[in-house]
């Protein structure tokens, strides 16, 4: 585990379940786990694997793309059934429901309207549970009875072109979440306990990656995409600190959540590939020293993976391909599975996938509802497996839990044993 100095305050680390096999298995309490790297511990690859998994529960919960939340023995789902985005609490060994919250919202239209459920993964720390619906409704429940403890619409009637999707971070027991769309944008602090508003940061409308934590000069910093840029704020008041215009080109759009790794951010978008930058303090603000770029990979919706000094992901021409993240420099490249219906939601591109850094071995999910298993090679794309673990599109980040895997499809949450 991460120095504590170096992880994000959102969660608590100490909260673990002992697996059949007597591992630690992490929690995944929000967006991309614990510390939004993607990265699982406790994982042991079985010596042979199977042609199938072994399902312990599958529960239908409704539409949507959101990444459900692991904390203890509770998994917490966010998705839209009929009229209502509902919030579940499930217990995890089970299926189980526990509680559900719901409210009324209209869920995305136009372009989006293929998925119209939710897309931020809930946040779930300090024994509370943060939502973002896709019309910019943020909710702070509580985490054993699903209570309201406070609900905002501060941007009404604004949201970005397909809706959000950026997940809240809770740092310093502030729930800090990027709201609104475009010409009514911001990134608001808002008091974990009580939901009144610490402080605002107003401008562009916010993309669909979530927002990181960094520490720069000794000081915490929220790394956010906005639609058209990347920027830092400072945790404490929210001041910005540093901004460089970052929009992507074409139709894309910026959606893939940067990488912190010690003073280094390692960010990517459509038609602008991958960068690499090293965040210093300089006066009141920061500064940004390239370290490298590369051009040959141009990852959109897939966030990447930092593994051993080897950055994975998958392009938007369906890809997986390998970075080295101390030169930039391309290592392999790797026909990716075609995703559903022709390559991504509603026909449209590729890209979309999540891979999880499961110790000795990658787990790729992507919509063909397929989990494939990776060897992480520096010399070759290497498979080691190909499951089918659900029955429609698999566009949610996969959950990995010791040897327990929690697969979101368009309906649905199973979850799935590793014997």
């Amino acid at each position: 585990m991460k120095n504590a100095n170096r992880t994000l305050a959102v969660v608590s680390l100490s909260a673990f379940l002992i697996n059949a096999n007597g591992l630690m298995a992490q929690d995944w309490p929000q967006w991309r786990g614990a510390n939004r790297d993607a990265k699982a511990t406790g994982f042991q690859p079985p010596s042979t694997w199977p042609k199938e998994l072994t399902q312990k529960w599958k529960v239908t919960v409704g539409q949507g793309d959101a990444t459900p939340s692991l904390v203890g023995d509770k998994l917490y789902v966010f998705a839209r059934q009929e009229s209502s985005e509902v919030i579940r609490c499930l217990d995890a060994a089970t299926g189980k429901e526990l509680w559900q919250e719901k409210y009324d919202s209209l869920g995305a239209t136009g372009p989006a309207s293929g998925h119209s459920g939710p897309r931020s993964s809930p946040t779930v720390t300090e024994g509370k549970v943060l939502t973002l619906g896709v019309r910019g409704i943020l909710s702070c429940l509580d985490a054993a009875t699903g209570k309201v403890v406070w609900r905002k619409d501060d941007f009404q009637g604004a949201w970005p072109r397909f809706f959000a999707a950026s997940s809240p971070i809770v740092v310093d027991a502030m729930c800090i979440a990027q709201l609104g769309g475009q010409n009514n944008g911001g990134i608001v602090a808002y008091d974990l306990a009580t939901g009144n508003e610490k402080w605002k940061w107003t401008g562009e409308s916010p993309a669909y990656a979530s927002p990181v934590l960094m520490t720069v000069g000794g000081a915490k910093v929220i790394i956010a995409q906005t639609e058209k840029s990347l920027m830092a704020v400072g945790v404490s008041n929210g001041k910005s600190l540093w901004q460089i215009a970052f929009a992507p080109q074409g139709m894309g759009y910026n959606a893939s959540t940067p990488i912190v790794d010690g003073q280094t951010l390692i960010y990517a978008g459509q038609g602008r590939g991958i960068r690499a930058v090293k965040l210093e303090k300089e006066g009141d603000g920061m500064v940004a020293k390239d370290v490298w770029s590369n051009s040959e990979q141009s990852p959109q919706f897939n966030s990447l993976v930092l593994k051993s000094g080897l950055l994975f992901g998958l392009s938007q021409g369906n890809q997986f391909f390998c970075v080295n993240a101390q030169t930039g420099k391309s290592v392999w490249t790797a026909a990716g599975p075609q995703a559903a219906g022709g390559g991504g939601r509603g026909g449209r591109g590729g890209g979309y996938g999540s891979i999880v850094d499961a110790g000795s071995v990658l787990m790729a999910l992507t919509p063909t509802s397929e989990l494939i298993v990776l060897q992480p090679s520096e010399k070759e794309y290497s498979e080691v497996a190909k499951i089918k673990v659900a029955d429609s599109p698999t566009y949610a980040h996969l959950v990995v839990s010791g040897n327990r895997l929690f697969v979101k499809d368009a309906e649905s949450v199973t979850l799935w044993a590793v014997n």
